[in-house]
């Protein structure tokens, strides 16, 4: 696995390495060492799939409140998506700070999402999954979010997005 790092402080990007032969390839997608060497969370405890119908669907951008914030590990199994996460932490150089990449079942990066980062997507295809890996169980009183289009952060969406929920259209400009 390769460890590249984004613009956003403790953040990365992950590739995979393949070993290929006629049958396909294999490639480690977790490895406990490789995380630990960089001092990134091992602990994982739950595992989510979001599956999105129609390409332009927009999801966040989603975090959990403090205690109960949350690392993730974010990879496309199906399709193809941007995705985006924002540094929300006050006392960073990177506060307020944004970085998207494509995620695509073909290229097979990850990205992982430290805590006090917000987080969200824009499926660019139809039939667009996401699997994501967390370091800690849902909180539904900590969740939170700041609007996808927040001006005082400026994510430069690839596509204007056409389906986006009740809630991820309600949040505030008030960043944490």
């Amino acid at each position: 696995m390769k460890f590249l790092k984004t613009n956003l402080n403790d953040s990365y990007v992950i590739e995979i390495e393949k070993k290929e032969d006629e049958r396909g390839f294999f490639a480690r997608t977790f490895d406990k060492k490789s995380f630990t060497d960089l001092n990134l969370e091992t602990n994982l405890f739950q595992n989510n799939i979001s599956f999105n119908k129609k390409a332009k669907t927009l999801r966040g951008m989603h975090y959990q409140k403090y205690p109960d914030e949350e690392v993730k590990i974010i990879r496309c199994t199906k399709g193809k998506i941007f995705d985006v996460i924002i540094d929300l932490r006050s006392n960073s150089t990177s506060y307020k700070k944004w970085f998207g990449i494509e995620l695509t079942s073909k290229n097979h990066k990850m990205i992982y999402v430290p805590k006090g980062f917000a987080h969200g997507f824009l499926t660019l295809e139809d039939d667009s999954e996401i699997f994501y890996q967390m370091s800690d169980c849902f909180v539904p009183e900590s969740a939170c979010g700041i609007p996808w289009d927040d001006p005082s952060i400026g994510i430069k969406w690839p596509l204007d997005p056409l389906v986006i929920s009740k809630q991820d259209n309600s949040y505030s400009s008030i960043i944490p």
